[in-house]
């Protein structure tokens, strides 16, 4: 075999080009810098040029060649810390040059940007491959795995040891040369056509653009969308008196919920839901299918039945049937109560368009709006009146203080876009804990949805923790006409979800890079249980407050946001569960055979599953971006299955009789925000919850099942208390073993190997 792959040894050519080109671009490229002299060590975005990107990537590939290469040809014997730390600590500029990027390129991209990102995928998946499919690098994790019980390893140090080694097994390191060589062609592949989705995607989106010429056919629209529109007409030069709707939420939505007309809201949802499905130069269904045939191969090389084994068998579920089971258990009850609910509005909807008329998707939001009003005296647009951003903003960094104690201060820092907002993060000890930049409204050069990301993960650094910088990346309502952004209840529910991300990056406090991750499963748990408070009397009362009289949101309006809070949940459910199902679905085929990217879809959720032609998916497979580019193959279903676990979470702070408890707070930071993935999932939830997991709690919020009675609940409370009693049962004794152990290894030396690997089988 030769010594090093054909890519490895390109890698090493670019290597020497680069390493030879000195002077002007090692000074003006601040890729090439070691450290950045910004707050923080945010990116020097006000420096940073596009044609730094390419030679960045180039030089960043070619020293972590280099970095690998040491760890290979090192005569000494393998040990943790010159084959599993090293590794560890390679390709730290590639990963500065890939965040600054990935930065960009979703939330401020270009044409240049899009054609670079396209060109630099499949070089960036064969520079992964070539290290993950080096025999010899694998020969030295191998080794070290192999003989880690008698290395005296941390607990930390062998889960990094262990996560590398099952890492490289399911990249293809066990593979023959001849397999080894197939899976890269799929990787390459498979990055080239996620980013072509998502280009595709973000195409369709600017493209479409709806024209209303005639104010009277706006009628019922708030006058602040109606604005909102003028003033996109007046950026796109389309003349006085349009008026401009966009396949953006902001834009989208207000329309769907509020117009009259019925032709513009089938017009908007139609373009909406038809994305990447229009048989034209960005139409998505072929590359699905590629995508999905090259996947199930992939799987297949690695020994698994589905790409969907593949994925879940690495995640808190573990298998595909375990995640079938939650979705259908919350299917069938969502599925009849979206059927109640719509029976609801028929009654309005015939009244207003005639017996003979059908209801059909684009009139859900319009007659749920008119629900919400007639059964709960409750209009949005009023409500948004007391949601302005900056308020709930400041609400949610209250709520930061008043659980873990931390604040918020404006920080001056280079930043990508002139709408960003930066803002140091101090710990409750006074220091710093990291910096957090918003992004919030919607641009053309900006992906759909919301997202948070970090410009740089957290570190040690010569044993000192480095502070993260994250981001925070919404598509809210943009202010207009001189009234600031006004949020929906959806969208501030959007903004303590992504913060809960913010604080799960914030707070992350793990000494090796490789732990920084958790299952994917468990990732929206830090996010979802935010949500949790958004609405509270408490919690609204100090942020909802209108934005032009000061007025706190009143007492009546709060208990009908409460009393509100599981209407139309049916739909929001099944849209949900919808989406997740046919995620499992098409990454559960079992042949590379190309599909009918419709017709599969179609069978999925309406012929197996009954899904009514008056809900579409929360995403059809043609614009579902989270499986098909952003890392969610086979696991959208993580958001239900995090919702068990955040609902369940959140009680801990119920049952306290606080819901501001700084000890339980405390106690969710300690054992799940900081230790990132030092442990299971799993095993972190029940560090903090004393118990497993109860479906209960996710289930009533959704209104799938009834409140609990008092003494359902306490006969509940009784039963945690007990597994709460054998867990510290379990713990003491595990920790009189482990001192019993080591006293044993101090008498005698002789029986350290065997000590070391009975504790190894206790983590």
């Amino acid at each position: 075999m030769k010594r090093f792959s054909s890519l490895f040894a390109v890698a090493m050519i670019i290597m020497t080009v680069c390493g030879c080109k000195k002077g002007v671009d090692s000074v003006e490229n601040p890729f090439f810098e070691a450290e950045w002299d910004t707050p923080y060590g945010t990116p020097p975005f006000d420096r940073i040029k596009f044609e730094h990107f390419k030679p960045a990537f180039e030089r960043g590939m070619s020293l972590q060649n280099e970095e690998i290469t040491t760890i290979v040809e090192s005569k000494e014997e393998p040990t943790f810390e010159n084959v599993i730390l090293a590794y560890d600590n390679s390709g730290e500029m590639l990963s500065r040059v890939s965040r600054a990027f990935s930065t960009l390129n979703s939330a401020e991209t270009n044409e240049q940007m899009q054609a670079l990102s396209a060109e630099l995928s499949p070089l960036r998946a064969a520079h992964s491959d070539a290290i993950t499919l080096n025999d010899k690098l694998f020969d030295k994790i191998k080794a070290v795995y192999d003989k880690r019980g008698a290395m005296d390893l941390t607990a930390e140090q062998l889960r990094l040891t262990e996560k590398i080694y099952d890492g490289f097994v399911r990249s293809g390191a066990l593979l023959s040369d001849e397999d080894k060589a197939r899976l890269k062609q799929i990787n390459e592949q498979l990055s080239a056509l996620s980013v072509k989705f998502g280009q595709n995607l973000l195409a369709e989106t600017n493209a479409f653009v709806l024209e209303v010429n005639n104010k009277e056919d706006l009628k019922g629209i708030p006058e602040t969308a109606c604005d909102a529109a003028l003033e996109q007409a007046k950026k796109m030069e389309k003349g006085d008196g349009v008026y401009v709707f966009t396949l953006h939420k902001p834009s989208m939505l207000p329309l769907l919920t509020y117009a009259e007309n019925r032709n513009l809201r089938e017009q908007i949802y139609k373009a909406y839901i038809s994305r990447g499905n229009n048989d034209n130069e960005n139409d998505n269904k072929s590359v699905i299918a590629d995508i999905i045939s090259l996947r199930y191969e992939k799987a297949k090389l690695l020994g698994f039945d589905t790409f969907a084994n593949y994925v879940v068998s690495n995640q808190m579920a573990k298998t595909p049937e375990a995640v079938y089971e939650l979705l259908h258990q919350v299917w069938e009850p969502a599925l009849q109560r979206s059927k109640d609910e719509l029976q609801r509005m028929m009654t309005m909807f015939k009244h207003e368009e005639g017996h003979d008329a059908t209801f059909e998707s684009w009139d859900w939001w319009y007659y749920a709006e008119k629900v919400r009003k007639a059964d709960y005296d409750l209009e949005e647009e009023k409500v948004r009146q007391y949601l302005s951003l900056d308020n709930v903003k400041n609400g949610i960094f209250f709520l930061a203080n008043r659980l873990y104690g931390i604040t918020f201060r404006p920080l001056q820092a280079p930043l990508y876009h002139a709408e960003c907002e930066m803002y140091e993060v101090i710990d409750n000890d006074d220091k710093p804990l990291g910096a957090l930049c918003f992004d919030f409204h919607p641009r053309p050069g900006k992906r759909a949805g919301a997202w948070c990301g970090t410009m740089r993960s957290q570190s040690y650094k010569d044993g000192q923790r480095v502070p993260p910088v994250v981001s925070i990346v919404c598509n809210f309502t943009r202010p207009s006409g001189g009234v600031p952004a006004l949020l929906s209840l959806d969208e501030t529910e959007t903004l303590f979800h992504e913060f809960g991300h913010g604080l799960h990056n914030l707070f992350a406090d793990v000494e090796y890079k490789g732990l920084s991750g958790v299952e994917g499963d468990f990732v929206e748990l830090p996010s979802q249980i935010m949500e949790n408070w958004a609405f509270t009397s408490e919690m609204l009362k100090q942020y909802a407050v209108h934005y032009r009289t000061d007025e706190v949101m009143p007492d009546d309006m709060i208990e009908r946001i409460q009393r509100s809070s599981k209407f139309n949940e049916g739909f929001a459910t099944t849209e949900l569960v919808a989406a997740a199902l046919s995620d499992m679905d098409i990454h559960s085929v079992e042949s590379a055979d190309k599909i009918d990217v419709n017709a599969f879809e179609k069978e999925s959720l309406v012929t197996k599953r009954g899904l009514i032609s008056q809900i579409e998916p929360r995403y059809h497979y043609t614009y579902f971006n989270h499986i098909f580019n952003s890392g969610y193959s086979a696991g959208y279903y993580f958001y239900i299955w995090a919702e068990v676990l955040d609902k369940d979470a959140h009680r801990a702070f119920v049952e306290s009789g606080d819901l501001f408890n700084r000890d339980v707070a405390e106690r969710f930071r300690r054992e799940i925000l900081s230790r990132c993935g030092e442990r299971d999932g799993m095993d972190m939830y029940r560090s903090f919850r004393g118990a497993e997991p109860d479906k209960t709690a996710m289930l009533v919020a959704r209104g799938l099942i009834e409140e609990p009675t008092a003494e359902e609940e306490t006969a509940a409370l009784r039963q945690i208390t007990k597994v709460d009693t054998r867990a510290q049962a379990r713990a003491r004794a595990e920790r009189s073993r482990q001192e019993r152990a080591a006293a044993r290894k101090a008498d005698s030396l002789a029986m350290a190997d065997s000590l070391a690997q009975t504790t190894v089988d206790a983590e």
